[in-house]
């Protein structure tokens, strides 16, 4: 009889065998202990390193002024040309300084620069919150090669706890349909084990942090 058993009845035997002993909770205030070890970095220090981590490049900028001379030097270091930016409020500031970007998507098939404001910057895994509640919408952060981000001091958070805190603050009830984080630049390794950047996206991520936009 023993020999008629299927492998199938063999693992549900076993199954409600195990259901049936009772053993101790080996992690008995899992809920209660903290997920991470507590920081002791500066914000700034520890987004900046762990986005590093991930070929992610930062750059803190004191004034609108070091942002423009920052985004001059890399876009005359990259040749960019094709530079798309949506949001109004970057608009303006670009336009002060004199910036070229295109203001709408014509020809944004050729697009090599996407630069957009963010939601908030988690320093824990050096994570940018976006959303499709800025004018931006979810387009020029996926589909140029290269991302330019831009965040105030006050949206570097430590967790993604305290990042959904400030969409709450910002929002209220009226959290913004599509929420997401990005961590690096997009990345893939399913062909041949292979690490490749810019698969499904952008393959490079620049973060400027402005500490004062006057």
């Amino acid at each position: 009889m023993k020999d008629n058993i299927t492998p199938k009845e063999l693992m549900l035997k076993k199954i409600r065998k195990a259901l049936l002993e009772k053993r101790d909770n080996p992690y008995p205030n899992l809920e209660e202990a903290p997920l991470y070890k507590p920081n002791e970095e500066e914000l700034e220090v520890l987004f900046a390193q762990e986005l590093a981590a991930v070929s992610g490049n930062f750059i803190f900028c004191e004034n609108g002024v070091d942002f423009i001379e920052n985004l001059l030097t890399l876009a005359d270091k990259y040749k960019w040309r094709k530079i798309y930016c949506w949001e109004p409020q970057l608009q303006e500031l670009l336009a002060h300084y004199e910036f070229p970007f295109y203001r709408g998507d014509k020809d944004f098939e050729q697009a090599e620069v996407g630069i957009t404001m963010c939601e908030a910057l988690i320093a824990r895994n050096g994570s940018v919150m976006v959303s499709n509640a800025n004018a931006a919408g979810r387009r020029l952060s996926i589909y140029p090669q290269q991302h330019i981000v831009i965040a105030r001091t006050g949206q570097l958070v430590l967790d993604l706890k305290d990042a959904f805190q400030l969409l709450k603050e910002r929002y209220g009830a009226q959290l913004p349909t599509m929420i997401s984080t990005i961590t690096g630049p997009s990345r893939t390794a399913d062909i041949e084990k292979t690490l490749v950047l810019g698969a499904h996206g952008p393959k490079e991520l620049f973060v400027f942090m402005v500490d004062d936009f006057s």
